[in-house]
């Protein structure tokens, strides 16, 4: 059943422009948030994927209503997703030695943005509006509940780069002087910042009570250590 006026999922100019138009506001919507947290693909790129999106669902309409009714309608969709996935690659950093991923939310971002599109091109437009709502939803108020519950945890993966294999058994002695239960741990093969230094990736167990923020501070605060960071 239609909730807009019949026109509106038919092929012409008003329904054209007003596609386009919500293809730029909702990829908009979803770009804005990334870029404003300095990822790699932003405003613009996240706007672009939604309009090409949107205008490749929008000419298999066209092609399906005023060319040929033979023509399968969905193909030119199914490019686009593939063709997204690779884009959404480019955006995936590895990063610590091979141990921190960064931009898998900013992939999946520009996928859904595609969707989107998609969606708004043949006419979906309840589709599209609850979507954007719920993608708009899941990058800002659900990152504050994942920070939230991530901090409460009492495990950690930390990648910590010494300045010499004798300081890493040093820097381990320190660590459960802490009380900080060592889970898990393995060199990391990969360069390091330091030249002639050593990367070491470890699970660590948390005292109760102890934040991740004074677990780092702690950690840190140790001679030879010239990175420490969460992953």
């Amino acid at each position: 059943m239609h909730i807009l006026p019949d026109y509106l999922y038919e092929i012409n100019l008003v329904s054209v422009t007003l596609r386009l138009f919500l293809a730029l506001l909702f990829g908009g919507v979803i770009g804005l948030e990334r870029g404003t947290s300095k990822h790699t693909a932003g405003f613009r790129t996240h706007i672009l994927v939604c309009i090409g999106a949107t205008l490749a669902m929008l000419t298999n309409q066209y092609i399906f209503q005023s060319i040929t009714d033979i023509a399968d309608p969905s193909r030119m969709g199914a490019q686009v997703i593939t063709g997204v996935g690779f884009l959404g690659v480019g955006t995936i950093l590895v990063t610590s030695g091979g141990q921190k991923i960064k931009g898998l939310t900013t992939a999946a971002g520009l996928w859904a943005s595609a969707c989107i599109g998609l969606a708004l091109g043949i006419g979906f437009y309840s589709g599209a509006i609850i979507a954007v709502i719920m993608v708009f939803a899941v990058l800002t108020v659900l990152k504050r509940f994942e920070s939230y519950f991530y901090d409460l945890s009492r495990v950690m993966d930390l990648y910590v780069e010494l300045e010499s294999l004798p300081a890493l058994k040093e820097y381990q002695k320190f660590v459960r002087s802490q009380e900080i239960q060592i889970q898990s741990s393995h060199l990391n093969r990969a360069g390091t910042l330091g030249s002639g230094g050593i990367g070491f990736h470890m699970s660590v167990r948390l005292p109760k009570g102890m934040k991740h923020a004074h677990a780092i501070e702690l950690l840190s605060d140790h001679e030879g250590i010239y990175l420490i960071e969460e992953i």
